[in-house]
């Protein structure tokens, strides 16, 4: 039975929790990252950091808890565990014993140039470059945006697309792909995971595989984060300096993924073709007709089924055993299929009880438990035992040692794991020549 990896996305928060706080206190330096973290702090904890803002004396802790209501404990304690994760506040020691907070004041004085002015400018606004001759609109940066981005995606499902070498590199590090010697790199199940997340999910998820091997590669990651905070704050199509106009898709990467905004997602949304309406439908006789152009889609579809028919506006495919048993040798799980075929179910079919047809769905997984019935295992195979004393001798010694596989008592027949067989084949030597 095949391990299945669950693709776990960290927001902006969890990310920055796990950094050395030497990295954190340096990316407070700069009033973009204040505000890029302040702006997705929850609505209580910005609240705290508001009445502590302009404050230069530690409150006390039980004067801070009492600013909630008793039934609201429990988010006054979430605050408290965000602010001092993100050493947003410290603790402090008073007078008489007491334990008190005080905003950090790296942070507490950018966070206040960044809410009233002042300062040195952030980025280069373009204000001194005179007219555009060359302005992009909103429309055509948003196109531009997601082609690029779907030529990512459709290098991971196969599709031929040219990425650099890099870029596969990372794709295969962060488990989204795999190669083996000699063979194009393929998608994994972590990968087809990462396709099913909405677009805003996916940027900020390679976003963070791109930071893990930043400093790897003799990077500043303060300088890279501090970057993508200020990049966070930009106007849309606004032309930052002579080198690049930021795109939708760039603006609303730093805000990660968090519980506490929805706008980053929103945002990507109103990208035309970011956010596909329902084109599956599937019928009990395993056909599957995807009303699509979106060559990204169809070669989704094309992961687990077969291709029969391509018009203009419509894909027809067939699920089969074998297309199905490949896909969940690749580490494709069967409820990963059918979650796909549902989230992307044609209006027609969200009309009816169940969306997909019960029979679909119950033989998808009857295929996916043909592949798990066995479990195989590496072992070294002992047998020919002399006697049944030999062999339970042998026998207790590699249980002993919880390296015994499998046994057959009757037969004088047993299985011991690779890691195990040197010690057993020792321990049997030295019986032999000790009778």
């Amino acid at each position: 039975m095949k391990l299945r990896v669950q693709l776990q996305c960290k927001n902006l928060h969890e990310y920055l929790r796990e950094l050395n706080p030497e990295i954190l206190d340096r990316l407070y330096n700069h009033p973009a990252t204040c505000l890029a973290v302040y702006r997705e702090l929850p609505s209580l904890a910005k609240n705290y950091v508001m009445r502590m803002l302009f404050l230069d004396q530690p409150l006390p802790q039980a004067a801070v808890a009492l600013w909630v209501k008793k039934d609201s404990q429990r988010d006054h304690d979430d605050c408290v565990s965000v602010l001092t994760g993100l050493r947003l506040w410290h603790s402090h020691h008073l007078q008489g014993g007491l334990q008190g907070y005080i905003l950090n004041p790296v942070f507490k004085d950018n966070l206040g140039t960044a809410l009233l002015g002042g300062g040195a400018q952030w980025a280069d606004e373009g204000s001194t470059l005179g007219p555009d001759r060359h302005a992009r609109d909103i429309e055509s940066l948003d196109r531009y945006a997601m082609e690029r981005w779907e030529v990512i995606l459709q290098f991971m499902v196969g599709s031929p697309s040219a990425v650099s070498q890099d870029l596969a590199q990372l794709l295969i590090q962060a488990g989204l792909m795999k190669s083996e010697a000699g063979e194009a790199p393929y998608i994994t199940s972590a990968g087809f995971q990462f396709l099913l997340l909405d677009t805003a999910s996916q940027l900020w998820y390679f976003t963070l595989q791109y930071l893990k091997t930043a400093q790897s590669r003799g990077m500043d990651l303060v300088e890279i984060l501090s970057f993508l905070f200020q990049l966070s704050f930009s106007t849309l199509g606004r032309r930052k300096s002579r080198r690049y106009y930021p795109t939708r898709l760039a603006i609303t990467l730093a805000a990660g993924v968090t519980n506490s905004s929805s706008s980053s997602s929103s945002n990507i949304a109103s990208i035309p073709g970011t956010k596909d309406a329902g084109f599956i439908v599937v019928e009990t006789n395993y056909r599957i007709y995807a009303y699509t152009d979106s060559e990204l889609q169809i070669a989704l579809v094309a992961l687990f089924s077969e291709m029969l028919y391509r018009f203009p506006n419509v894909v027809v495919a067939q699920l089969t055993r074998e297309s199905v048993q490949q896909a969940i040798a690749n580490g494709i799980t069967a409820q990963q299929i059918i979650h796909f075929l549902r989230t992307r179910a044609h209006p027609v079919l969200l009309t009816q009880t169940p969306v997909l047809p019960p029979t679909i769905t119950d033989q998808i997984r009857l295929w996916e438990l043909e592949r798990d019935r066995l479990q195989f295992t590496e072992g070294v195979l002992y047998n020919q035992f002399l006697s049944q004393a030999d062999f339970e001798v042998l026998r207790d010694r590699a249980q002993g040692l919880g390296c015994l596989v499998w046994q057959d008592v009757a037969h004088r027949v047993m299985v011991v794991t690779p890691h195990g067989h040197s010690e057993v084949k020792r321990f049997w030597k030295r019986q032999r020549s000790h009778p």
